[in-house]
């Protein structure tokens, strides 16, 4: 069997991001939740300084895995010292773009959005994730009490938050809440999430515009969070324009997405909205629902194609 590490600073996008990789894969991956000493913490990961004593967090110690799945700045470092330590039998895969030489990795994984390129760059649409059949599945029945009395078409809408590229103000919250009061009126069910980039103002505007409605379930944050069952159940996903994790993720349900306009914008993300609007995955929300089918992001199961193949044929002495 595959002895499999995933290797980073324990923030759950990255190591969603792969743990989803790592079920593709079919192993059973051991988690490495690391950070750095100082001054190393502040330092470039440019300046390749990494050595074993400069880890703290689980220890990054020999026998070495057969794969390592690294994901996150902290956790160059690691990637590159797990490859020189292991004399090169650990196949060491960094997931997001390290934003260094792809060559000082054996495969980097990166989506279309990302500007690294190179003979062992793997390029995806999205953002690798755990959304697969059996997730979706096993979310219906875990949530089916909860969504299913929510009239259909059901719509999850995904809110994030105020980023360094976008803002989530006032005047983007009375627009989004119209549009799903508007949805709501025409007899939509919706199912309504907030992430901690949320303002406590904008939750608040959109919550007074739906209150008291037995078809609209907006989660409080109490009891089992319900966003795997909300792709489960939508028939469509309404998601700010901010999140490149929830975009992937719904695209990769197969559901029709829709990227909800916010103020500001970056080059990069817009990027990822093209991609997603090409692929026949995601159009712009105006305000009203359409239906269309497409094929679903598989952005996980590509790195783990390519992984499985240079697991199947490793690299010569």
């Amino acid at each position: 069997m595959t002895r499999c590490w995933i290797v980073t600073e324990g923030l759950t996008g990255t190591e969603n991001q792969c743990l989803g990789v790592a079920e593709a894969l079919g192993v059973i991956p051991e988690i490495k939740r690391i950070n750095l000493k100082q001054p190393w913490r502040t330092l470039s990961p440019w300046l390749g300084f990494e050595h074993a004593g400069i880890f703290t967090g689980d220890p990054i110690t020999a026998p070495w895995p057969d794969l390592a799945l690294c994901s996150g700045r902290k956790a160059i470092a690691a990637a590159r010292y797990i490859r020189k330590a292991s004399g090169g039998k650990t196949l060491v895969v960094q997931i997001q773009d390290p934003r260094v030489s792809p060559d000082q990795f054996d495969m980097v994984a990166v989506p279309a959005h990302d500007p690294t390129r190179g003979r062992n760059v793997i390029v995806t649409t999205g953002a690798p994730n755990r959304i697969n059949k059996k997730t979706l599945d096993d979310a219906h029945g875990d949530f089916e009490s909860l969504l299913s009395p929510l009239p259909a078409p059901r719509v999850a809408v995904m809110i994030g938050g105020t980023s360094k590229a976008y803002g989530m103000n006032d005047d983007v919250a009375r627009t989004l809440a119209a549009q799903l009061k508007n949805l709501r009126d025409q007899g939509c069910g919706l199912m309504i999430t907030a992430s901690r980039r949320t303002g406590e103002s904008q939750q608040a505007i959109i919550r007074d515009t739906l209150k008291d409605d037995p078809n609209v379930f907006f989660w409080d944050g109490t009891g089992p969070n319900p966003y795997l069952g909300f792709l489960a159940w939508a028939d469509a996903v309404l998601v700010t324009a901010d999140s490149v994790s929830m975009l992937s993720e719904a695209a990769t349900a197969g559901k029709p997405v829709y990227i909800i306009p916010m103020a500001g914008g970056a080059p990069r993300i817009d990027a990822l909205h093209q991609a997603l609007i090409k692929h026949g995955a995601a159009r712009m929300f105006e305000g009203k629902l359409d239906q269309w089918t497409y094929r679903p992001l598989n952005d996980a199961g590509i790195v783990a194609l390519a992984i499985w193949n240079a697991l199947k044929n490793p690299k010569k002495g």
